[in-house]
């Protein structure tokens, strides 16, 4: 994830838009750029948005996501598809699965196999469209994102009105996604809510934090079972900030089970993976009026948990 950190010298005394001064003076991203790479922004060390005025003297840094990569290369990698139609497919990722190409992840991604069937639908529904092989307009929109190690539902846009159609639900907060989690412990409510503020750690850059100086952030949660020391949630989160779920839920005080990033050392559980799963996906598609529940079967690793801990429980271990 590209950063960068300066401080205002150069403009007028008035002042200049924060997305102004990166994309005129600065020349790191254009405006539109500076949206689409989710740009995140601290003055003087306090979150920021983009539309803040900075002026001479302030510090400010910076952070966004890298762009995808121009020759993506399409790879006829299996999905394991829930819907798909002429203007949308969703997709049950599998854990392990990255969803965009990066550094370190050019290869193998969510993006790179969507990208192969975008191309072999192309062909047999309208051969001309393909005539000149892969481009831009081609390219699937992935209109939210699941980490690495979260399965289950995801949906994607098979054109560009259909992803701006897509992408503005999950703006306006019109979609509804739900997932499922293991957590260490057992909450004291059954049904509770997590508002904090979130914002990238200081100390590690590849981590979030609950901090003042973060985005407002609102996450629903409610106890469906619970064995001796640990409970399986129902998760809902409102807003979709990066790392939010795993985030709000290690400081409820009860991680997510398997989390090596957020998660507590669990000599129990040495090997266990993240027990965070998208289950289900509440969205209008183009021409609908209602919307549709797209959902993904609950994991093998989850179920064999279940029965690890019934197990467990039975004999009075944790």
């Amino acid at each position: 994830m590209p950063s960068f950190s300066n401080t205002v010298n150069d403009i007028d005394p008035k002042g200049l838009r924060m997305d102004r001064y990166i994309a005129e003076n600065l020349g790191l991203l254009s405006r539109s750029q500076v949206k689409s790479r989710e740009l995140e922004a601290r003055v003087n060390g306090k979150a920021v948005k983009i539309s803040r005025i900075v002026k001479n003297g302030d510090n400010i840094e910076l952070s966004w996501n890298e762009a995808e990569p121009v020759n993506l290369i399409p790879e006829n990698i299996p999905l394991d598809i829930i819907f798909e139609n002429n203007r949308a497919v969703v997709i049950n990722k599998p854990q392990g699965m990255v969803v965009h190409p990066g550094a370190g992840n050019r290869q193998g991604t969510l993006a790179n196999a969507l990208y192969h069937r975008r191309l072999e639908l192309c062909r047999i529904t309208d051969g001309r469209a393909c005539a000149q092989g892969p481009g831009p307009g081609l390219r699937p929109g992935i209109v939210h994102r699941l980490d690495k190690d979260t399965s289950g539902v995801i949906i994607a846009a098979w054109d560009d009105e259909t992803t701006a159609f897509l992408a503005e639900q999950f703006k306006s907060r019109k979609a509804r996604k739900t997932y499922i989690a293991i957590v260490s412990g057992i909450p004291k409510e059954k049904k509770g809510r997590i508002e904090t503020f979130i914002a990238r750690d200081p100390k590690e850059r590849k981590r979030f934090t609950v901090s003042d100086n973060g985005r407002a952030s609102l996450t629903l949660y409610s106890v469906i079972k619970t064995w001796r020391s640990h409970s399986l949630l129902l998760v809902r989160p409102k807003t979709g900030r990066t790392h939010q779920i795993r985030v709000h839920l290690r400081h409820l005080g009860h991680p997510v089970l398997g989390d090596a990033v957020y998660g507590f050392t669990n000599a129990g559980f040495p090997n266990a993976s993240l027990m965070l799963h998208s289950r289900s996906l509440a969205i209008t598609l183009p021409n609908e009026s209602e919307q549709r529940i797209f959902k993904a079967p609950v994991p093998e690793r989850f179920t064999k948990m279940f029965k690890l801990l019934t197990n467990l429980s039975k004999t009075g271990k944790k």
